[in-house]
Formats: structure tokens, sequence, C-alpha cells
């Protein structure tokens, strides 16, 4: 019995022993494992700061961004009321000054047309004086010969007036 207990102790020994080294190895295994799982845990942390940090700078920046994009979209509306503005104004000018143009044509027209009409009369004036300087002076003939005795009166030039009518144009 003795035997068979030493064998059963020197086995169960065997055993104890090598359940410890396996145990020993295992724990030798998951604590290298384990330590380089936390350096990994580190490692994934740092970049996972990191990340939030650039998130954070992408954030920052966006909104900057985002201000200024705010800011140019306000800043391109205010120039398209004021350039509207300004072309509504310029339109207004136009059309005014297209209205006084029209109004100047139209004042332009009626003052050539009066000055038709007075050329005209004048150019009947003309004719009529000269109608009437032709009677005169065949009555002047008339005269003339009837009463002979008086040549200081023939020896005056008559007076004699030459009419050159001008031609205008109009533009309207």
């Amino acid at each position: 019995l003795r035997e068979l207990r030493a064998q059963y102790e020197a086995l169960a020994a065997r055993n104890l022993q090598a359940a410890e080294d396996w145990y020993r190895a295992r724990c030798a295994r998951l604590h290298e494992r384990a330590a380089r799982s936390q350096e990994a845990v580190r490692a994934s942390r740092r970049e996972a700061g990191e990340c939030r940090r650039q998130l954070q700078a992408r954030l920052v920046e966006m909104e900057s961004l985002r201000g200024a994009h705010q800011s140019l979209e306000r800043q391109l509306q205010e120039l398209e009321e004021r350039h509207n503005a300004e072309a509504a104004g310029l339109q207004d000018t136009i059309g005014q000054l297209e209205d006084d143009l029209r109004n100047t044509k139209n004042e332009m027209a009626r003052h050539l047309r009066e000055y038709q009409d007075l050329l005209n009369v004048k150019m009947a004036l003309d004719i009529e004086i000269a109608a009437y300087r032709k009677l005169l002076e065949g009555e002047e003939n008339l005269f003339n010969m009837g009463s002979v005795g008086l040549p200081s009166l023939n020896s005056l030039p008559s007076p004699t007036y030459s009419f050159q009518p001008r031609s205008f144009s109009s533009s309207t």
C-alpha cells in the first residue's frame, strides 16, 4: 500500500507539477496577451484621442468656414440688392432721358415747322414785295415817260432786292 500510495503521490505530484507548469505557461501567455492588449488599448485610446482632437479641429474649422460662407452670402445678397437698386435707378434715369429726348425732338420738330411756316410767309412777302416793286417801277417808267422834264429823277438808281431762299433739312 505504501508503494501504491507513493506511486499515487508521485503521480499526483507530477500531475500537480504539470498542472502548475501548464497554469504558469498559460498565465504567462495570458499576461503577455493582456500586456499586448493593454498596449493596443492605449494605442487605440491615443489614436481615438488624436481623432477626437482632429475632429474638434475640423468642427471648429467647419464652423469658421460656415460663418465665412454665411458672411459671404450676406455680402453677395447685399451687393445684388445694391446692384438691382442701382440698375433700377439707372433704368429710371434712362427712361427720363428718353422722355426728355423725345420731348426735345418734338419741340425741335415744332420749331422747325414754325420756322418753315415763317420762311414760307417771308417768301410770300418777298414775292409780294417784288410784285409791288415791279408795279411801282412800271408806274415810275410811265411817269418818267409822261414827264420828260424831270431828268434828275431818272438818274437815281432804283433799289433792287434779291432773295435767295435757304433750304433746311430736318432729321426728325
